[in-house]
């Protein structure tokens, strides 16, 4: 059974940058999509970045040019570089796994607080 296992979140400064990271454990298949989204309190879920197996990103329009997605193949692992942190960045950062013919799998969850 895939797992997600998330790290990196914390505190930093507005203007300064976190790096998240989302391994997965086990086998998943060739085609996926990996990516994070984040929930601040009151909020809905909104996505934030994603890739694909094949190497297409999508950025929330919030994020573009600030945070950048990338995956290590070899580790299942994919990062969220995020750069030019504000203060509406505050959430808690998810990451998720689609497979055709499975259900999400999602990561622990992982706060990220950015202080003004």
């Amino acid at each position: 059974q895939v797992q997600l296992v998330e790290s990196g979140g914390g505190l930093v400064q507005a203007g300064g940058s976190l790096r998240l990271s989302c391994g997965a454990s086990g086998s998943i298949s060739s085609s996926h999509t990996m990516g994070w989204y984040r929930q601040a309190p009151g909020k809905q879920r909104e996505v934030v970045a994603t890739i694909a197996s094949d190497g297409r990103t999508h950025f929330a329009d919030d994020v573009e040019g600030r945070f950048t997605i990338s995956r290590d193949s070899v580790k299942n692992t994919v990062y969220l570089q995020m750069n030019l942190l504000k203060p509406e960045d505050t959430a808690v950062y998810r990451c998720y796994l689609n497979r055709p013919g499975y259900l999400n799998k999602w990561g622990q969850g992982t706060q990220v607080t950015v202080s003004s």
